[in-house]
């Protein structure tokens, strides 16, 4: 989950923080972090809307809540990102989807005004989209300094060519199900490079191994296999 994430990423730089003090002042100090303690921090300027403003965000689904158009779209052949902030690109955005008029237009010409006519400017954006694939739109985006970008679905992620590149697939043999396919490590290190020993265990599988490197003797696991010890 995103908040165990979170959480360890503010852990670790917690520990750092603490090493770094620690070099001035030679002393040790505790670190308390939590998942609550990371969630309310991630949810970064909401929390300032609220405790400067006293405003309430309302959901917005996957779309920004303030910044708009920013969010999920529908193109003819699938879902896509786009990011609109500023003026400026928000024009060029315009000309690109052949709407030039929304520049101008009351409901839109303005950041107060596509927030609160939001949905109807995503079902009009929607609507111009489904005229042509992801990648016409995204060509034509980009060529025009708008943020976008496609939503990949599982096959297409391990179908990108720079995840293939990375080597993020790795290959494993099971005891059980034979040779699949597991994610590798998301860092690389040049020196000792992360692998994957073996696959997924059974229920089980290695406990007599790990017993065995417990001090345990042949004749102790069998005892305790023939009396139900596991």
């Amino acid at each position: 989950p995103i908040a165990d994430l979170c959480a360890g990423i503010f852990a670790a730089q917690g520990i750092l923080v603490a090493l770094l003090e620690r070099e001035k002042s030679g002393q040790g100090q505790w670190l308390h972090t939590s998942l609550l303690e990371a969630m309310v921090y991630m949810m970064d300027f909401q929390t300032s809307r609220w405790l400067i403003d006293g405003d309430v965000a309302s959901q917005a689904g996957n779309f920004h809540p303030t910044s708009i158009p920013t969010g999920v779209y529908k193109a003819r052949d699938g879902y896509m990102n786009i990011a609109v902030f500023g003026s400026k690109i928000w024009e060029r955005f315009c000309d690109i989807l052949g709407a030039p008029e929304w520049v101008t237009d009351a409901r839109y010409h303005d950041k107060m005004g596509r927030s609160v006519n939001r949905d109807a400017l995503n079902a009009e954006i929607n609507r111009r989209l489904a005229a042509q694939d992801r990648a016409y739109w995204i060509e034509r985006l980009n060529a025009g300094g708008v943020a976008c970008g496609l939503i990949n679905n599982l096959q297409e992620v391990f179908e990108e060519p720079q995840v293939q590149h990375l080597g993020m697939v790795k290959d494993v043999v099971s005891s059980r199900q034979g040779e699949q396919k597991m994610v590798g490590q998301p860092m690389q290190l040049e020196r000792t490079p992360s692998t994957i020993a073996r696959a997924a265990p059974r229920r089980g599988e290695h406990t007599e191994e790990i017993l065995g490197e417990l001090g345990l003797s042949p004749d102790d696991l069998a005892r305790m296999k023939s009396t139900g010890v596991y």
